[in-house]
């Protein structure tokens, strides 16, 4: 299709090229607000239910109002029919804290006292980046996030478990990743601990056994990943969760990126030094594709 699809949460088709919030949404202004990126691929919005169990757990995270998922399901239905079949698609759900005047706003028949949260779905052509990283691999490298293993429970305010909109931080590394010569970053923890990559989450392969570190470490629960590991623990592979030295990250046979869009990104390149594609690369890949292209169900994102 190639030109944008813009959906709002009452299943109506609006204008994509045509403004949408008001100036002072919470979302634009302070990044106060969840999403959720995921691959439309066939004329389906793979691992949907993944996705929207993910956007309730961020929603709730950050004490927005309780998200209605069967209106999500409709408008991303309406969305996807819109985008068609033809080509794959990056379907995006957004939902922001609403409009910044209505919290200070004195309450009236007009102006209610609870602000009405901004909440839309976009499709919108997959990047080019992602076709060269899925058949070449990722050059990557490690930085510091700056953090300890331990924040996220000890500090449950700072949201490391929800996919919210400020996501600066992210872009900065990717961006110097960029001047670096490297296309992605893996972050690790002040104590050298794997986290997770701006966009991704890490996944080591040794021999038949797959490893991610656990949520608890402060990463995002990833929905390719454990839509890989449905797929992987089927096929006699062992999956775990499990803490991670940068130091393990050179002692396995590979390393992979997954992410909603991109799916699975071999790291082919880390600080510099060149790594080998596995034998079982493209089992590896396959098993990722058939994962996603389930449904998946609502599940306690805080299990892992």
């Amino acid at each position: 299709m190639g030109e944008r699809v813009l959906v709002t949460l009452d299943g109506a088709l609006a204008d994509a090229n045509a403004p949408l919030l008001y100036a002072d949404d919470i979302g634009a202004l302070r990044g106060d607000g969840v999403f959720e990126t995921i691959l439309v691929r066939d004329g389906v919005a793979t691992a949907l239910e993944y996705h929207l169990a993910r956007l309730r757990r961020s929603a709730q995270a950050l004490e927005l109002p309780e998200p209605e998922l069967g209106k999500w399901r409709s408008a991303v239905e309406r969305a996807v029919k819109e985008w068609g079949a033809d080509e794959e698609g990056v379907l995006r759900l957004i939902y922001t804290r609403g409009r910044d005047s209505e919290f200070d706003a004195p309450p009236s028949e007009l102006v209610p006292m609870t602000p009405t949260p901004s909440a839309y779905v976009l499709v919108s052509p997959v990047p080019a980046r992602v076709a060269t990283a899925r058949t070449d691999g990722v050059k990557v490298m490690t930085l510091a996030r700056g953090i300890s293993i331990d924040l996220a429970q000890a500090a449950p305010w700072q949201l490391l478990g929800a996919k919210t909109l400020s996501y600066a931080t992210n872009m900065a590394a990717l961006r110097f990743a960029k001047r670096m010569g490297n296309d992605d970053v893996i972050f690790h923890s002040t104590e050298n601990r794997v986290l997770e990559g701006p966009r991704s989450t890490v996944v080591i392969a040794r021999g038949k056994q797959l490893i991610t570190p656990p949520a608890r470490n402060g990463v995002l629960p990833g929905v390719t990943q454990r839509s890989l590991y449905d797929v992987a623990k089927k096929a006699g592979w062992k999956c775990d969760y499990q803490s991670l030295f940068t130091a393990d990250l050179f002692d396995c046979d590979s390393i992979w990126l997954l992410s909603s869009v991109t799916l699975a990104a071999r790291v082919s390149h880390l600080d510099g030094i060149r790594l080998s594609a596995p034998e079982n690369a493209e089992e590896i890949v396959a098993m990722v594709d058939k994962g996603i292209a389930s449904s998946g169900a609502l599940g306690d994102w805080q299990s892992t």
